[in-house]
């Protein structure tokens, strides 16, 4: 038996390259030795789309794409179909997560300048997923045909129309009617269910293959490949397998955990991953009292409704990603790592996430007067941290970069540390017992300990952005 399966492995690999694909990929790719918890995402993200992927070919088992089917059909899937409502929550949840995942990667790229040279054409390949990802998440927005589906899409598709000479035209193709009907319905399950995933896989191989033909960044932003050994491999580099496959699995595992608990206590997060609307049938006679986006699109759609002129409005949105492609060019400092930046960039960013986060509270909110006024400022601060970004960049004075990473120490060399700070934030009382002489000895936090602790941290924080 084992000469049979050793010959049938011959047989396969003189056929097919796989022991060379995993080497050059897995085994032989070496990886910077300072990954931290933020390129956990990378790996959390293939996941993710896994389940996607499995899930959503479940859910179309049962899934009828039709206008006067479509709601009863996911009702059926939620009550009827064995394990169904697990499947459809995983899918629903998974969809949300995987928002949350991209968008720390990304944020993750920004720390540690992953966008910068010789790595464009990975982020370039990034952006182009991101897209996807947004493409895909609408098209599947209309598939259950609730009313906050219905309406969603509806708003979404007559911004085309805003477009000049052909933005009729291009609503009306996208629709398939002149309103949003059953038509609209087939063609983006049509879109969600196989052209976009199609494309979309390939842009995950393109990421991966280019990711694996310059090397990944690392939280210094120090090439490893400058430094290499007698049989050319990077002195500050380990194989990616087995030791970043067995941190990812214990990512996974530590992700699972919080995503099985939303699964089953919280699956729709308050009306934000799934909203309440969108348990009532579509009813085009009826329109909701406040129409949002689900929570991935409201920074954008904020940006939409901060302009008052409804094709600036369509520009702006747009170019809210548009800009996103054009970073690694706009970055013109001379090091990648916030590590080693200036303050300059560092407040920045601050005040770049804060806005970005406030644009995203925003866009679920009905549009007032203070709210549209807010939306404006924090879409200033939006834009001016990229287009600003060529001078503060350039004028900011940034740290003397290392020439090799920097030593990470173990878990032996952390310890005593660990030790002194635990002594620190804990108070000793002894007591002895008169009768018996034994002694008891209780520990409890010791406030002055902590509080010395919390100011160093604060004090650090504050160094970070000086």
């Amino acid at each position: 038996m084992k000469q049979r399966i050793n010959s049938f492995s011959a047989w396969f690999s003189e056929r097919f390259p796989l022991s060379d694909l995993w080497n050059e990929h897995m085994a032989h790719y070496y990886a910077p030795k300072n990954f931290n918890i933020w390129y956990f995402f990378g790996s959390l993200a293939l996941f993710v789309l896994v389940n996607q992927l499995v899930t959503g070919i479940l859910l179309t088992m049962n899934y009828k794409p039709d206008a006067k089917l479509a709601f009863d059909s996911v009702e059926y899937i939620m009550r009827d179909v064995d394990w169904g409502w697990l499947v459809r929550y995983m899918h629903s949840t998974g969809a949300s997560a995987f928002f949350i995942i991209v968008y720390l990667h990304m944020f993750r790229g920004l720390l540690y300048g992953s966008f910068k040279q010789p790595r464009e054409l990975i982020w370039i390949f990034g952006m182009l997923i991101f897209v996807c990802l947004m493409a895909e998440a609408f098209m599947g927005y209309l598939l259950p045909w609730g009313q906050m589906s219905y309406w969603g899409a509806q708003v979404i598709i007559s911004l085309f129309s805003a477009i000049p000479v052909v933005g009729d035209e291009l609503s009306l193709w996208v629709r398939g009617d002149y309103v949003v009907s059953d038509a609209t319905l087939n063609r983006f399950f049509a879109f969600h269910v196989i052209a976009v995933p199609l494309v979309l896989l390939i842009l995950v191989f393109l990421h991966i293959v280019a990711l694996h033909e310059v090397g990944s960044n690392n939280p210094d932003g120090v090439d490893i490949h400058d430094h290499v050994n007698w049989q050319g491999r990077p002195l500050d580099g380990i194989p990616f397998h087995p030791y970043y496959t067995v941190k990812d699995i214990v990512g996974v595992g530590v992700f699972m955990f919080f995503f099985a608990m939303v699964i089953f206590y919280m699956p729709e997060m308050g009306g934000y991953f799934l909203e309440h609307a969108n348990f009532v049938p579509a009813d085009p006679l009826k329109t909701p009292e406040h129409i949002a986006p689900v929570w991935y699109f409201t920074p954008f759609y904020a940006i939409l409704r901060a302009v008052p002129d409804k094709f600036a409005g369509v520009i702006a949105m747009g170019g809210a990603i548009v800009v996103l492609f054009m970073l690694p060019w706009l970055d013109r400092s001379k090091v990648r790592s916030i590590r080693y930046r200036g303050g300059m960039f560092k407040k920045a960013l601050l005040l770049f996430v804060i806005s970005f986060l406030c644009l995203g509270y925003l866009g679920t909110q009905p549009a007032t007067p203070f709210a549209t006024t807010m939306a404006r400022v924090f879409t200033a601060i939006y834009f001016g941290f990229f287009l600003l970004m060529p001078l503060y960049t350039r004028w900011e004075k940034t740290k003397p970069l290392p020439d090799r990473l920097g030593h990470q120490p173990s878990i032996e060399e952390r310890l005593p540390g660990l030790l002194a700070l635990y002594d620190e934030v804990t108070l000793i009382q002894q007591k002895s017992d008169a009768v018996t002489g034994a002694v008891t000895v209780n520990r409890r936090p010791n406030p002055a300990g902590v509080k010395a602790v919390l100011f160093r941290f604060v004090k650090y924080l504050k160094e970070s952005l000086d």
